[in-house]
């Protein structure tokens, strides 16, 4: 059956999240993000609505782990043999896969089932993959990811940070490539992660419901139209979504390139060091998703704006120097010690949400929009900068 999800773009508002999203489809390496907040915020649906502007790859046609052809040190274990071999591999381009993960599956489901009897009698293996290899080179989604069985967590946190999947049974090993994107959301009413579990995520956040009314009833009024007819909606949204396919395609060709000085490697460092974050994940994390930033931002360094914005989502689950928390604290105490380690250079704040609800919104045609450009006062960096890329909507996809 076909799906329509509803566009990444026509998503009102949370580009905290968004970006989020945005900067972990250009850098896989980043970690992924655990996405916290209310039933109803959206986190379900922009996870989703990110398969509409991922972008494409290319893997090893009859392979089940999808290959990268020109990454030998990548491979699984059949294709590097048949590489070495020097068999030319047929192959195939797909989008990047979004793989969902149901709190109901099973080990074997998840990462793959080993059949021992028949090893036993024929001698030789034989591996039925699971999620994590259909999710290889692409995004493995966990929806209320607090309520799934710590054993699972584990699993697939060790496999998302080494790239490998490794299946044992009775003395009987397999292993195969699993690099993904580990995505979880979560309602905090029902319960946390662990702190260990928490860390290993590159990027965590809070989001909460849209207190505008301007923006609740434009979100109630697409979400309508949505809804009545599904095809259209997406159909009017395309060229948005083509607007960040692009970004994030052509930053994941420029991320290489990306300079980071030493003095953004220190104010990492010391950003980190002042929240007290434990152990040098947050430092790299930050400056991680500072190049991914700079990348889509088309800047061919990082600056102390991307290193600041990506604190922001890199070290607030980390902060360990404030008791019991909130949100609302942890954000605070992470402004502060951007004000003390930026030495007084400016701080790209987040501005408050803009109470004001103009007549044309109503009747604005929302094929020409640019995901923030009804609320320019409620974007940030990367959403202010794909508003000034209205020009491209007519023009092709590359």
């Amino acid at each position: 059956m076909k799906r329509n999800l509803y566009p990444f773009s026509a998503i009102v508002g949370q580009e905290k999240m968004k970006t989020a999203l945005l900067v972990n489809a250009v850098d896989p390496a980043i970690g992924g993000v655990l996405i916290s907040g209310h039933k109803g915020t959206g986190k379900s649906t922009a996870v989703r609505a990110l398969a509409r502007i991922l972008p494409q790859v290319q893997g090893v046609a009859d392979c089940p782990y999808h290959c990268p052809l020109e990454d030998p040190g990548r491979m699984c274990d059949a294709c590097a043999r048949r590489c070495a071999q020097g068999e030319t591999l047929a192959t195939a381009v797909r989008v990047m896969p979004v793989v969902e993960l149901p709190l109901s599956a099973t080990e074997d489901r998840v990462v793959g089932t080993l059949h021992v009897e028949h090893a036993l009698k024929t001698g030789r293996r034989r591996f039925e993959p699971g999620l994590m290899a259909a999710a290889n080179n692409g995004i493995l989604y966990v929806d209320e990811v607090n309520l799934l069985d710590d054993h699972l967590v584990d699993i697939l946190l060790d496999a998302a940070a080494s790239g490998i999947n490794i299946v044992e049974r009775e003395g009987i090993s397999h292993s195969h490539p699993a690099r993904f994107i580990l995505v979880g959301t979560m309602n905090p009413e029902e319960g946390d992660l662990r702190p260990q579990f928490l860390d290993r995520f590159g990027l965590s956040l809070t989001i909460r419901s849209v207190a505008d009314l301007g923006m609740r009833r434009e979100i109630a009024r697409r979400r309508i139209s949505f809804d009545q007819d599904p095809e259209a909606f997406c159909q009017q949204w395309e060229p948005a979504d083509r607007i960040i396919a692009r970004q994030v395609a052509q930053a994941r060709g420029h991320l290489d390139s990306i300079k980071v000085s030493n003095a953004m490697i220190d104010l990492a460092v010391r950003l980190s060091t002042a929240v007290e974050a434990q152990g040098h994940r947050a430092e790299i994390a930050i400056l991680k998703t500072a190049k991914a930033m700079a990348a889509i931002l088309e800047q061919p360094r990082v600056e102390s704006a991307h290193i600041a914005e990506a604190a922001r989502l890199v070290l607030p689950h980390r902060i360990t120097q404030v008791a019991l928390a909130t949100p609302e604290m942890l954000a605070q105490t992470l402004e502060e010690a951007l004000r003390r380690e930026l030495d007084g250079q400016p701080i790209p704040a987040r501005p408050a949400a803009d109470d004001s609800s103009p007549d044309d919104w109503e009747d604005e045609d929302i094929s020409t929009e640019v995901p923030g450009s009804w609320a320019a006062s409620n974007t940030d960096m990367i959403f202010s900068f794909l508003e000034d890329k209205k020009k491209l909507f007519s023009t092709p996809m590359n």
